[in-house]
């Protein structure tokens, strides 16, 4: 590991040796008042744009023009298959196979269309568990899955939570939930990393604890995919959904992903709500055929996609082929060490990062809890340049994003933070 030091010499040093440093400049940045590249650590909510998008984008929007409806055949990317371009660089990026991922409509859509063919509830079992802090939009779904089933959250909704006075979850009060519970619990639905927190989950013992007790168990890779490894293949997970425009850089509100075991590939019991896309391919354009899903995560989909969002998500994905994703996490790890250590190196009892230092337990977002500091310490970080992210009531969360930060922007972002503390 490397041994850190407090100084931008030090700083500069490391980014000059970084073997990913070029890939820096495959982005653009938001400029401040001094036409100078603002310190974006934000990239946990939305990642910035990769210069190549335009470009792959225009390649789209030049066939449409070239060739309109025939585009779908004769553009440079066929758009009846241009998915699958996708398929094998994103599976890479989560750790399955090929024909676990498909790239398709947005996060939340894509939970619930999870949930309507992993959550069968039964009189005995039909509880779904969650973490207590797990993203509203999670707890929505989840809510509203109940309802839809008749099913009060009151009754039926379980919450994996923090011990008191603490801020993490710990996997020995999940088995003792499972324990006590397991024989009435129907799905495990968990975010992989935590929003809040940047808490990340023991994934494969989250699943083999589920199956045990014949709980179905997805996951939630909003805050996880482009993050950490979350080798979903070998964790043996039933469903896990994600967005595209945090950590993969595909811009605001683009299409999601979706991965479904291989184990379910083939089996037709599982209830689906289908869509003409998710229909056998050399059959799907004879209208008059029964639905036949196609086998794997593919026969999930429902409409055609939508070209131009996967166009970005591809330029995106070209980096992260580039780069190597093993490449990255490691440079991640390096950069939240660092910043780790200048914050501690504070010594400001007004804060406390309350992610978990061991890397195996987080991605590259660091969240500071202020005691004593009101929010006015994160505005002026934005005055002086510095984008991060606020979350109620007392949390700033940063995360430098290894694609397109560097040891320069630690250093900056921790002075910053140091100057307005006082």
């Amino acid at each position: 590991m490397t041994q850190y030091k407090n100084s931008l010499e030090f700083a500069k040093e490391q980014d000059a040796k970084d073997p990913l440093a070029k890939f820096r400049d495959e982005f653009y940045f938001p400029q401040n008042n001094q036409n100078q590249n603002q310190i974006y650590l934000c990239g946990n909510s939305l990642g910035l744009q990769p210069k190549r998008t335009q470009e792959y984008i225009n390649q789209e929007l030049k066939d449409w023009a070239k060739y309109g409806v025939e585009g779908h055949t004769l553009a440079k990317n066929p758009w009846v298959p241009y998915h699958e371009i996708l398929t094998n660089k994103m599976a890479k990026i989560v750790g399955a196979k090929p024909k676990e991922v498909v790239m398709m409509n947005t996060l939340t859509v894509n939970l619930h269309l999870m949930m309507v063919s992993f959550y069968r509830p039964t009189d005995r079992k039909f509880k779904i568990l969650i973490e207590k802090d797990a993203f509203p939009s999670d707890r929505y779904a989840v809510e509203s899955q109940l309802r839809f089933h008749g099913i009060s959250p009151e009754e039926g909704l379980l919450l994996w939570e923090p011990p008191e006075g603490e801020e993490l979850c710990r996997f020995e009060d999940l088995q003792k939930i499972i324990e006590e519970q397991g024989n009435r619990i129907a799905l495990m639905m968990i975010g992989s990393t935590n929003y809040y927190t940047g808490q990340s989950f023991p994934l494969k013992k989250i699943v083999q604890l589920g199956h045990q007790h014949e709980i179905n168990v997805g996951f939630d890779l909003a805050h996880g995919a482009g993050n950490i490894q979350p080798n979903l293949h070998k964790t043996g997970a039933d469903f896990a959904v994600w967005c595209s425009y945090k950590y993969l850089n595909s811009g605001p509100g683009s299409v999601g992903g979706c991965f479904v075991h291989e184990r379910h590939e083939n089996d037709l019991k599982l209830p689906r709500f289908a869509g003409w896309w998710g229909h056998d391919k050399e059959s799907r354009f004879n209208m008059r055929q029964d639905f036949d899903p196609i086998p794997g995560a593919e026969g999930w989909q429902l409409s055609n996609p939508p070209i131009l969002s996967l166009a970005a998500i591809n330029a995106s994905l070209s980096l992260f082929e580039e780069a190597g994703f093993d490449k990255l996490i490691q440079k991640s790890k390096n950069l939240t060490g660092y910043l780790e250590f200048l914050i501690k190196d504070l010594q400001d009892n007004r804060i406390q990062i309350i992610t978990p230092s061991n890397f195996d337990e987080r991605g590259c977002q660091l969240s500071l809890k202020l005691t004593g500091v009101s929010k006015s310490l994160f505005d002026n970080l934005i005055k002086d340049g510095v984008i991060t992210d606020w979350r109620e009531p007392n949390v700033i969360r940063i995360a430098p994003a290894p694609l397109y930060n560097n040891y320069e922007d630690v250093f900056k972002m921790v002075q910053s933070l140091k100057k307005h503390l006082g």
